[in-house]
Protein backbone atom coordinates (compact mmCIF):
# COMPACT_ATOMS: atom_id res chain seq x y z
CA UNK A 1 0.00 0.00 0.00
CA UNK A 2 2.27 1.82 1.16
CA UNK A 3 4.87 1.75 -2.24
CA UNK A 4 1.55 2.26 -4.27
CA UNK A 5 1.29 5.69 -2.95
CA UNK A 6 4.77 6.77 -3.30
CA UNK A 7 4.51 5.76 -7.08
CA UNK A 8 1.11 8.00 -7.44
CA UNK A 9 3.45 10.63 -5.97
CA UNK A 10 6.33 10.26 -8.25
CA UNK A 11 3.82 10.40 -11.58
CA UNK A 12 2.28 13.32 -9.94
CA UNK A 13 5.71 15.23 -9.60
CA UNK A 14 6.75 13.66 -13.16
CA UNK A 15 3.59 15.21 -14.79
CA UNK A 16 3.89 17.97 -13.06
CA UNK A 17 7.42 18.99 -14.25
CA UNK A 18 7.57 17.13 -17.80
CA UNK A 19 5.45 19.80 -18.96
CA UNK A 20 7.52 23.18 -17.16
CA UNK A 21 9.84 24.41 -19.67
CA UNK A 22 7.94 22.58 -22.30
CA UNK A 23 7.62 25.05 -25.44
CA UNK A 24 6.60 24.64 -28.60
CA UNK A 25 8.05 26.18 -31.89
CA UNK A 26 5.67 27.21 -34.53
CA UNK A 27 5.60 30.04 -37.43
CA UNK A 28 8.76 29.29 -38.43
CA UNK A 29 7.65 26.98 -41.47
CA UNK A 30 9.79 24.50 -40.02
CA UNK A 31 9.08 20.70 -40.88
CA UNK A 32 7.76 19.07 -37.72
CA UNK A 33 9.11 15.67 -36.72
CA UNK A 34 6.29 14.38 -34.71
CA UNK A 35 6.10 11.13 -32.68
CA UNK A 36 2.67 9.63 -30.46
CA UNK A 37 1.77 6.41 -28.47
CA UNK A 38 -0.99 4.39 -28.12
CA UNK A 39 -1.93 4.35 -24.54
CA UNK A 40 0.73 2.54 -22.24
CA UNK A 41 2.47 1.65 -25.70
CA UNK A 42 0.45 -0.95 -26.19
CA UNK A 43 -0.08 -2.21 -29.54
CA UNK A 44 -3.07 -1.80 -30.55
CA UNK A 45 -2.34 -0.14 -34.36
CA UNK A 46 -1.32 -4.05 -35.16
CA UNK A 47 -5.20 -4.38 -36.15
CA UNK A 48 -5.14 -4.14 -39.53
CA UNK A 49 -9.12 -2.12 -39.18
CA UNK A 50 -7.33 0.63 -36.52
CA UNK A 51 -4.32 0.98 -38.86
CA UNK A 52 -6.77 1.67 -41.95
CA UNK A 53 -8.62 4.13 -39.75
CA UNK A 54 -5.93 6.14 -38.49
CA UNK A 55 -4.36 6.57 -42.23
CA UNK A 56 -8.26 7.52 -43.23
CA UNK A 57 -8.33 10.09 -40.22
CA UNK A 58 -4.72 11.34 -41.08
CA UNK A 59 -5.94 12.22 -44.22
CA UNK A 60 -9.33 14.07 -43.54
CA UNK A 61 -6.96 15.85 -40.96
CA UNK A 62 -4.30 16.99 -43.18
CA UNK A 63 -6.99 18.64 -45.54
CA UNK A 64 -9.04 19.94 -43.04
CA UNK A 65 -5.94 22.10 -41.38
CA UNK A 66 -3.75 22.10 -44.79
CA UNK A 67 -1.11 20.27 -43.85
CA UNK A 68 1.67 18.39 -45.44
CA UNK A 69 2.62 14.41 -44.85
CA UNK A 70 6.02 14.15 -45.81
CA UNK A 71 6.49 10.86 -44.60
CA UNK A 72 4.77 8.60 -41.80
CA UNK A 73 5.14 5.40 -40.35
CA UNK A 74 2.42 3.48 -38.07
CA UNK A 75 4.07 0.97 -35.72
CA UNK A 76 2.04 -1.31 -33.61
CA UNK A 77 2.31 1.20 -30.55
CA UNK A 78 3.46 4.57 -31.98
CA UNK A 79 3.34 6.87 -34.99
CA UNK A 80 5.83 8.71 -36.39
CA UNK A 81 5.19 11.57 -39.01
CA UNK A 82 7.08 14.20 -40.50
CA UNK A 83 4.95 17.04 -41.47
CA UNK A 84 4.90 20.69 -42.67
CA UNK A 85 3.19 23.54 -40.46
CA UNK A 86 -0.46 23.34 -40.84
CA UNK A 87 -1.83 26.65 -42.58
CA UNK A 88 -4.94 26.58 -40.25
CA UNK A 89 -4.52 26.41 -36.10
CA UNK A 90 -1.37 24.79 -34.76
CA UNK A 91 0.43 21.82 -34.47
CA UNK A 92 -1.12 21.08 -31.56
CA UNK A 93 -4.72 21.34 -32.43
CA UNK A 94 -3.98 19.31 -35.65
CA UNK A 95 -2.74 16.28 -33.60
CA UNK A 96 -5.18 16.40 -30.90
CA UNK A 97 -7.92 16.46 -34.27
CA UNK A 98 -6.09 13.51 -35.31
CA UNK A 99 -6.01 11.62 -32.11
CA UNK A 100 -9.81 12.53 -31.38
CA UNK A 101 -10.94 11.78 -34.87
CA UNK A 102 -9.43 8.21 -34.27
CA UNK A 103 -11.34 7.66 -30.93
CA UNK A 104 -14.58 9.08 -32.16
CA UNK A 105 -14.59 7.24 -35.37
CA UNK A 106 -13.66 4.22 -33.66
CA UNK A 107 -16.70 4.58 -31.01
CA UNK A 108 -19.15 5.51 -33.90
CA UNK A 109 -18.59 2.58 -35.79
CA UNK A 110 -19.03 0.44 -32.47
CA UNK A 111 -15.45 -0.83 -32.21
CA UNK A 112 -13.39 -1.18 -29.20
CA UNK A 113 -11.15 1.50 -28.41
CA UNK A 114 -9.36 -1.00 -26.29
CA UNK A 115 -8.42 -4.24 -26.17
CA UNK A 116 -9.36 -6.56 -22.94
CA UNK A 117 -7.01 -6.12 -20.16
CA UNK A 118 -4.24 -8.37 -19.57
CA UNK A 119 -4.55 -11.27 -17.86
CA UNK A 120 -3.07 -14.08 -15.98
CA UNK A 121 -3.25 -17.63 -16.59
CA UNK A 122 -4.42 -18.84 -12.66
CA UNK A 123 -8.23 -17.72 -12.17
CA UNK A 124 -8.63 -15.27 -15.13
CA UNK A 125 -7.97 -11.89 -12.78
CA UNK A 126 -6.56 -8.94 -14.07
CA UNK A 127 -3.19 -7.81 -13.44
CA UNK A 128 -0.67 -4.95 -13.19
CA UNK A 129 -2.40 -1.42 -13.34
CA UNK A 130 -6.06 -0.71 -14.42
CA UNK A 131 -6.83 -0.41 -18.22
CA UNK A 132 -9.29 2.41 -18.86
CA UNK A 133 -11.62 0.84 -21.20
CA UNK A 134 -11.55 4.56 -23.25
CA UNK A 135 -8.05 5.49 -23.96
CA UNK A 136 -6.50 4.74 -26.76
CA UNK A 137 -3.80 7.57 -26.85
CA UNK A 138 -1.28 8.19 -24.88
CA UNK A 139 -1.28 12.07 -24.18
CA UNK A 140 1.06 14.52 -25.76
CA UNK A 141 3.17 13.78 -28.17
CA UNK A 142 7.06 14.30 -29.14
CA UNK A 143 8.03 17.34 -31.57
CA UNK A 144 11.24 17.77 -32.99
CA UNK A 145 11.42 21.22 -35.32
CA UNK A 146 13.47 19.49 -38.97
CA UNK A 147 14.79 23.07 -39.79
CA UNK A 148 17.87 21.82 -42.11
CA UNK A 149 17.66 20.05 -45.33
CA UNK A 150 20.06 17.05 -43.40
CA UNK A 151 17.65 16.35 -40.44
CA UNK A 152 15.25 16.29 -43.35
CA UNK A 153 16.43 13.48 -44.44
CA UNK A 154 17.83 11.67 -41.20
CA UNK A 155 13.88 11.88 -40.13
CA UNK A 156 12.73 10.23 -43.20
CA UNK A 157 15.80 7.39 -42.69
CA UNK A 158 14.78 6.71 -39.24
CA UNK A 159 10.93 6.23 -40.28
CA UNK A 160 11.97 4.43 -42.79
CA UNK A 161 14.57 2.26 -40.97
CA UNK A 162 11.69 1.84 -37.73
CA UNK A 163 10.44 -0.99 -38.89
CA UNK A 164 13.27 -2.90 -40.44
CA UNK A 165 15.35 -1.83 -36.78
CA UNK A 166 12.55 -3.65 -35.02
CA UNK A 167 12.28 -6.72 -37.10
CA UNK A 168 8.82 -6.53 -38.36
CA UNK A 169 10.44 -6.59 -42.11
CA UNK A 170 12.95 -6.86 -43.49
CA UNK A 171 13.91 -3.94 -45.94
CA UNK A 172 11.09 -0.82 -45.90
CA UNK A 173 9.96 -1.95 -49.49
CA UNK A 174 8.96 -4.85 -47.30
CA UNK A 175 7.14 -2.66 -44.87
CA UNK A 176 5.35 -0.80 -48.36
CA UNK A 177 4.80 -4.43 -49.85
CA UNK A 178 2.84 -6.00 -46.25
CA UNK A 179 1.27 -2.49 -45.37
CA UNK A 180 -0.80 -4.64 -43.12
CA UNK A 181 1.40 -3.99 -39.72
CA UNK A 182 3.24 -1.06 -40.65
CA UNK A 183 2.43 2.06 -43.22
CA UNK A 184 5.24 3.60 -44.42
CA UNK A 185 5.18 6.88 -46.78
CA UNK A 186 8.17 8.34 -48.82
CA UNK A 187 8.84 11.94 -49.74
CA UNK A 188 10.66 12.69 -52.13
CA UNK A 189 13.86 12.83 -50.80
CA UNK A 190 17.57 11.38 -50.39
CA UNK A 191 16.87 9.34 -47.55
CA UNK A 192 17.23 6.30 -49.53
CA UNK A 193 20.81 7.11 -50.16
Amino acid sequence: MFTRHIQVFLIFLFSIFMTEGLHRFYGGNDLHFVTFSCYRRRPLLRNRAHCDLFLKILDRVRRRYRFVVLGYVVMPEHVHLLVSEPQRETLSTAIQALKLGVVRSMQCSGQSVMGAAPRSRKIGETWGTPVHADRFWQARFYDFNVFTERKRIEKLRYIHRNPVERGLVSSPEEALEQFSMVSVRRGRSGADQ
